[in-house]
């Protein structure tokens, strides 16, 4: 089954007491046994919820893994996937990561013994030399939260294999329809669901998907026994959103395409982070393991200013200045004092991440108009504009 049928058909059957070809939203905390221990396999909410169980089927299909484990939050999969270690493990992580698991590792998990260690992952031999006696979960995204780097997720995976540690793969920022690291030897795949599955800025929501069936018991084990699980509502939300998860991609991946050549030729633009451009230091390596080149965008401009880059963000009307990504509408943010501001300033700019660094989650509008309100925005840089106060950037 290819992938836009599985999207639409994996996991769902019509409801067999309506025939409701949605999967409903059983919105309940527990079920009615027959006797004490016999019941149609749901006890207790927290436990099992049927709209949850058909996602979590159709997510499983869709990374080509065995199993999948719904949760609150990326966040809370990550939560989930931490408490697979124990004290005086390490985690190997990249180098450039998403602000908030940054400070799952270093704020919550350090002061339990687990210790954490952020590596340049862009050469896999890299990885090898890193990894140590307590090394025991290796942490990918790719591409990489804002500066869009690229991990070879199948050389990573074969060294670790090799010496006995786990892989898990952050893959929000492509999705499962550009990129499937099960097939490229992971272990586990995280989504944030809340970004590209779900895909419509409703709802939060995150997930775990495996090919292994211990594994899959042990994740659920926990899910069960910390309860960060989503309701049935969250849930039938991210089914919905599945459903056009590859029209919506594709079109963001156009016009991401369209954006990050418009950007590079600016006169007012320094650099631009896109995996498609060949000129990318592992440009081969997306084009082997990624569909297209994802929606994602980010740049800095040539002065670095932050007054000049807090023009922009200030002033674009189709791009909504907020948080997150992967919705059907164009994003703008700052990373510095937004998704990263918990790195502290010396770890960002060591991979390149400025103060005024500006990342931009490309929708689904048309790309002229997008074009026409970036151009309008960058217009004013440099002309002595009047704009807001810049930002303040600060970890925490």
């Amino acid at each position: 089954m290819k992938f836009a049928t599985k999207a639409i058909h994996a996991g769902i059957e019509p409801d067999p007491g309506t025939g409701a070809v949605m999967t409903p939203i059983f919105q309940t905390s527990t079920y009615a046994q027959d006797s004490p221990g016999v019941h149609k396999g749901f006890e207790y909410a927290r436990t099992q919820n049927p709209t949850r169980s058909a996602l979590e089927k159709n997510l499983a299909a869709l990374e080509n893994g065995l199993d999948a484990v719904c949760f609150s939050s990326g966040l809370a999969a990550q939560d989930a996937v931490m408490k697979l270690l124990k004290s005086g493990d390490e985690v190997l992580a990249v180098n450039d990561l998403y602000g908030g698991s940054y400070r799952q590792m270093v704020r919550v998990y350090a002061q339990w013994g687990l210790k954490s260690r952020f590596v340049d992952m862009y050469t896999a031999s890299n990885v090898e030399s890193e990894i140590g006696p307590d090394t025991k979960l290796i942490w990918i995204e790719t591409p990489t939260n804002p500066m869009l780097n690229i991990v070879d997720i199948a050389a990573v995976c074969a060294i670790a294999r090799s010496k006995g540690v786990l892989v898990c793969v952050d893959n929000t920022f492509a999705s499962p329809y550009l990129q499937n690291p099960l097939d490229l030897g992971a272990d586990i795949v995280l989504h944030s669901a809340t970004k590209y599955i779900g895909g419509h800025s409703d709802v939060v929501h995150g997930c775990l998907i495996v090919k292994d069936a211990d594994l899959a018991a042990r994740l659920h084990f926990i899910q069960n026994a910390t309860g960060a699980v989503p309701g049935p509502q969250d849930c039938f939300l991210v089914l919905r959103g599945i459903k056009t998860l590859h029209l919506r991609v594709q079109r963001a991946c156009e016009n991401a395409a369209v954006i990050a050549q418009y950007l590079a030729q600016h006169p007012k633009v320094e650099k631009v982070y896109w995996p498609g451009f060949e000129s990318h230091p592992n440009h081969h390596v997306a084009r082997k393991q990624m569909r297209m080149f994802g929606g994602m965008v980010s740049f800095d401009l040539k002065d670095n200013s932050l007054e000049n880059a807090n023009h922009v963000l200030s002033n674009t009307h189709l791009f909504t200045l907020a948080e997150s990504l992967g919705g059907v509408e164009s994003l703008i943010g700052h990373p510095a004092s937004m998704t990263h501001a918990s790195i502290p300033r010396e770890e960002r700019l060591k991979v390149g991440l400025t103060d005024s660094l500006i990342r931009l989650s490309v929708g689904i509008e048309d790309a002229d108009d997008l074009i026409a309100d970036l151009e309008q925005a960058l217009d004013g840089v440099g002309k002595g504009v009047e704009v807001e106060d810049a930002p303040v950037v600060q970890a925490y």
